[in-house]
């Protein structure tokens, strides 16, 4: 069975080339959630929150599992129905929001790497994918849907935008006039679309016209917003008023960036650049990064919590993205790792931040009022970029998220922070099984893989679809040609010893979940007992009430320290109201709850005390 399922405008499906009626807008809101998290399990709770817009109704569970048989009928084995949840499987091909990005994603490549002429056909074809209208049109909106549909639409600008620079800078400028006007009579506070209509008219002779557009921006920017353009716009109408040279059109390989046709940067401010390189092995994850992107060129706040457990490849993930969207970010990137210390506190990352931003350490305030008010003035209205990794409190970033349009913030931990106010928030889970076999391959080589798929399967279902197990076990095949992949999955199957494998060089399972649990433990001093306690029988499910009485404390305390587990992603829920350890956190509590001696006995652990105890 080919699908077709189009959400980029009117939902649509199509079976074998031909259209499907999906039914009422609240089963078609069913198909959507199904096809935006397609091939991952979605809730029934999750699923209720993207189809009612107000407080469901008691029949809630009961009207879902009606839209989805009768979804069943046209899907058939697509649909799959897991515990409290659904699974819809599709291809690569058959969303329209991954051809999208991936159409998306090629051209905004080309055009970075100086070909905007080849950049300009996969823009277009990523327009294409879209049918008019909004993104979800004719669903109900109000519900936990929105979010998605409001980043494809801002999405479809960038794109639009993107393509009219690559169309710049390879001389097309008096066919875009119409084209940027009616973008803009449609998004009128879209600065950058400003700057490339009076880029366009300036190229095209009509030099007034290209002043007034500076004056009809800062018009509509004054009266919907109370402010003035950005220093990019200003700094552009100071070039058309000055006729710089630097604004000609000169054929060449490299891409014009409007936002910074005329580059001024002071000699005392410091530019910083502090991005880590990106991963050359980083697979999958496409929709993900494009949420990440479209949070942080998008709507103000322009910040996004990136979160998700140990090892799920947070980090990666960000960097990806913030390499991405550099180029909109010329004023500087700083990237601040906090390493999951939860003794660190926001006045320390606020002193981090200005000495990046180039103020020497003996004039960093005292006060952490006064440092947060100096962040502030010297971010607002900058095209600055501010990574903080290893967070584990909402405190320790709050002062960052930015008040107005310019600077942008992503945030990394393993907590979805949730009291941040605002903020876009992008959860990762465990990577999928295709993505598993790819990221392995990537390290060990695709025909190896290939000549022993039943150890693969099990290899791939022992690393639980951690990105970090899976890229330590892609390491040990890489660097062991005579190592068979069944002969490394008889050694991780013993949990006692699983650990100890899941070790390569610097990169450790056993340490990325043993910060994760120190920093909870920092906060909650029955975090640690309780993981000793689940060790003792990793395999069975946790009741808040029986964990209550043998930790000697009350339920409702119990429970929280279970929450506080489960939002760390250390934990899962599980019904009836009980808890489950995933599958190597089950490994890391058992040995947290063997003896000291046990732990001793362990070569590569770099444990040699009971790391709970200490």
């Amino acid at each position: 069975m080919q699908l077709q399922i189009r959400l980029l405008g009117t939902v649509e499906l199509s079976v074998d080339g031909r259209i499907a009626t999906p039914g009422p807008a609240k089963r078609r809101a069913v198909l959507a959630g199904l096809a935006l998290e397609a091939n991952h399990p979605v809730s029934l709770a999750r699923l209720t929150g993207m189809v009612w817009t107000e407080e469901p109704p008691a029949s809630a569970v009961a009207n879902l599992r009606s839209h989805a048989a009768a979804l069943r009928r046209v899907l058939g084995d697509r649909l799959i129905a897991r515990p409290n949840a659904y699974e819809l499987n599709l291809g690569p091909d058959e969303l329209d929001i991954t051809e999208f990005q991936r159409l998306a994603g090629e051209g905004r490549g080309l055009l970075v790497g100086g070909e905007p002429d080849a950049a300009a056909d996969p823009l277009r074809a990523a327009l294409d994918c879209w049918r008019g209208g909004q993104a979800g049109d004719g669903l109900p909106r109000g519900t936990a849907l929105d979010n998605r549909w409001a980043s494809l639409d801002e999405q479809r600008l960038q794109v639009f935008e993107e393509l009219t620079e690559a169309r710049l800078a390879v001389g097309e400028h008096r066919p875009l006039l119409s084209e940027v006007r009616r973008h803009l009579a449609a998004h009128p506070l879209r600065e950058r679309a400003w700057g490339q209509l009076m880029l366009a008219l300036y190229r095209c002779g009509e030099v007034p016209a290209a002043l007034t557009a500076y004056r009809d921006a800062h018009a509509t920017l004054q009266e919907q917003l109370g402010i003035d353009p950005g220093e990019d716009l200003a700094r552009l109408h100071r070039a058309v008023l000055d006729r710089s040279p630097d604004l000609a059109h000169v054929p060449q390989a490299t891409p014009i960036v409007v936002a910074a046709a005329v580059p001024v940067t002071p000699a005392a401010v410091r530019v910083p650049r502090e991005l880590p390189a990106d991963l050359v092995t980083f697979v999958g994850r496409t929709p993900e990064v494009a949420d990440v992107v479209a949070a942080v060129t998008g709507a103000t706040p322009a910040a996004v919590v990136v979160s998700g457990p140990a090892g799920s490849g947070k980090s990666a993930l960000a960097v990806r993205a913030a390499h991405a969207v550099a180029a909109d970010f010329p004023e500087g990137q700083v990237f601040v790792d906090l390493g999951y210390q939860a003794t660190v506190t926001a006045d320390e990352v606020l002193a981090r931040v200005l000495r990046a931003l180039g103020v020497p350490a003996a004039e960093v305030p005292a006060s952490v009022d006064e440092r947060a008010g100096w962040v502030r003035s010297r971010i607002a209205g900058h095209r600055l970029l501010l990574v903080v990794d290893g967070v584990t409190g909402a405190e320790q970033v709050r002062p960052l998220i930015p008040a107005g349009p310019g600077p942008a913030l992503i945030v990394v931990g393993q907590r979805q922070l949730r009291s941040l106010d605002g903020v876009r928030r992008v959860a990762l889970g465990p990577v999928g099984a295709v993505g598993a076999r790819a990221l392995v391959a990537a390290f060990s080589g695709a025909d190896r893989l290939k000549a022993e798929p039943a150890a693969t399967a099990e290899l791939v279902r022992l690393c639980a679809g951690s990105v970090l197990a899976l890229r330590i076990t892609g390491a040990r095949l890489a660097s062991r040609p005579d190592l068979s992949v069944a002969a490394l999955v008889d050694q991780l199957r013993d949990r006692r010893d699983r650990l100890d494998l899941l070790v390569y060089e610097d990169q450790s399972v056993r340490s990325s979940l043993a910060l994760g649990v120190a920093a909870l433990r920092s906060g909650d001093e029955l975090i640690g007992r309780l993981l000793k306690l689940l060790g003792e029988s990793p395999d069975a499910p946790a009741l808040p009430e029986r964990t209550a009485a043998r930790l000697g404390v009350s339920a409702q305390r119990a429970r929280h320290a279970l929450e506080e587990l489960v939002d760390a992603h250390l934990a899962q829920r599980t019904d009836p109201g009980g808890y489950r350890l995933p599958a190597l956190v089950r490994d890391y509590a058992a040995e947290l709850a063997g003896p000291p001696a046990l732990l001793a006995a362990h070569p590569l652990t770099g444990w040699r005390v009971d790391p709970v105890a200490a």
